[in-house]
């Protein structure tokens, strides 16, 4: 039995892709072990949304190598697709598999196998074996056949429904590491949920490259409402054993009056929103090639907020975009603090070739970029400790996930479908139970304690 040790970078994408690589070679007959393990087989998942995550990707390729010389070390994901020029000269590199190509790992490697033969992995000649699976993306159409039937975590799972992005922000990279928009069907996505199910999971977490376009790829409408998205998430609202439907990223034109009111109607959905800003100022999402206004925004926040009770609106915002002077960047953060967000992702912008963006001028200085984002992350601790601070004295719903020990004492800690972090004093079988009960106050700057009044199995 060959052994294979995986390491995941970036994304919850990634991440479901990783696990469903995982499985597939478990079914292959591998041993699946630590990456800090011997292996025979080495996979990075890689990333290359920004210059870190490519530097982390080769990082870990080189650590790979590092682990065991003799082994096959295989560079995987967007960075694979994005750099295959750069990846075809690092000798720590055996295989490059690039996007779309993930589902064909367990082939691939046999294919590797068959060719080296036994102990002919070495450092020394890797260069003259290497092997690639890897297309221009941009051609691709179709959504990669992959699937998991369990996930690293015991409550939520993350599931996979899209991939590609069609919409080039003059800053991103991704639409040429991931291809156009590409939807997978919504009976094999209901198909992957009733297994989840069936294997005790209660939270779903929907993720794709661009979520918002679920479904703009099929060639006939088949769906009754809105837009295809909303119909796969009524759908999967009637899936048993489906508690809480969570979305990952969405563009804030989806959310229309009707999407919203959709939304409220069904059962299972969350209200946690994570809404794309990248920046408050008009002039700038301009240059970023973003296809709305702030003001536009802020109507999308409101119609959420007319709809659900204290929804967690939650947002991404970019410092540091070339051309930002420090008057759009006056204008982006009083935006920022008046829509009142509960978490902000806050991000320096990272140059990246083949975009617009590395092109233009007036690049912001690294120094001033520091300084925007410290401000940033300052008003978001601000605006998330109040946020959470609002629940206390209010009923609390949390889906129980794991044990933390705080202060000396053990508790069991979990979500609300707000993502707000509770916990009760610990327990045996407490885990993937729904608590019901008050929030009394806070554990720590992060962590709400409730008082029991019931459960929900």
């Amino acid at each position: 039995m060959r052994k294979a040790a995986f390491h995941n970078l970036g994304c919850k994408v990634n991440a479901w892709e990783t696990e469903a690589m995982e499985q597939m070679l478990e079914a292959a007959g591998y041993e699946i072990v630590p990456f800090t393990e011997k292996a025979d087989v080495y996979i990075v998942n890689t990333c290359s949304v920004t210059n870190i995550a490519d530097k982390k990707s080769r990082q870990m390729l080189h650590r790979a190598r590092k682990n065991n010389p003799a082994a096959a070390v295989v560079a995987a994901g967007c960075y694979a697709q994005s750099a295959k020029e750069v990846l075809q000269q690092d000798d720590a590199v055996d295989i490059i598999i690039g996007n779309d190509r993930k589902k064909e790992l367990a082939a691939i490697l046999e294919r590797w196998f068959a060719e080296s033969g036994p102990g002919n992995g070495s450092l020394e000649n890797a260069a003259g074996r290497r092997m690639e699976d890897w297309i221009d993306i941009s051609g691709v159409r179709e959504f990669e056949d992959m699937h998991i039937s369990r996930t690293a975590e015991h409550t939520r799972a993350f599931l996979k429904i899209q991939d590609g992005c069609n919409q080039f922000c003059s800053y991103c990279i991704i639409p040429y590491a991931r291809g156009r928009v590409r939807s997978r069907r919504p009976e094999d996505v209901v198909r992957e949920a009733e297994i989840l199910a069936s294997e005790g999971y209660r939270e779903i977490v929907l993720t794709g490259i661009h979520l918002s376009s679920y479904g703009l790829d099929f060639e006939k409408k088949e769906y009754e409402g809105e837009s295809s998205l909303m119909d796969l998430l009524r759908k999967l609202d009637r899936v048993p054993g489906i508690e809480r439907l969570r979305l990952g990223s969405l563009e804030p034109r989806i959310v229309t009056d009707e999407f919203a009111e959709k939304l409220s109607e069904l059962r299972t959905i969350c209200p946690h929103f994570h809404l794309s800003l990248q920046s408050g100022c008009g002039k700038t999402l301009r240059r970023m090639n973003r296809h709305y206004t702030p003001e536009e925004y802020r109507a999308c926040c409101e119609r959420l907020r007319r709809v659900f009770d204290h929804p967690a609106v939650t947002t991404d915002v970019i410092v540091g975009f070339p051309g930002e002077t420090e008057e759009e960047f006056a204008i982006s953060r009083q935006f920022v603090d008046s829509i009142g967000f509960y978490e902000l992702h806050v991000f320096r912008y990272s140059r990246r070739k083949g975009t617009k963006a590395d092109k233009m001028p007036d690049q912001v200085p690294e120094a001033v970029k520091a300084l925007r984002s410290d401000v940033l992350i300052s008003m978001d601790r601000e605006k998330s400790a109040a946020f959470r601070r609002w629940y206390i004295g209010r009923p609390a719903e949390i889906l129980m996930e794991e044990p933390v020990l705080i202060g000396g004492r053990k508790y069991m800690a979990g979500h609300t479908r707000e993502y707000v972090k509770g916990a009760v004093p610990w327990r045996e079988g407490l885990k993937n139970t729904v608590i019901r009960g008050i929030f009394t106050g806070m554990l720590t700057d992060e962590i709400l304690l409730a008082a029991e009044t019931g459960t929900g199995n």
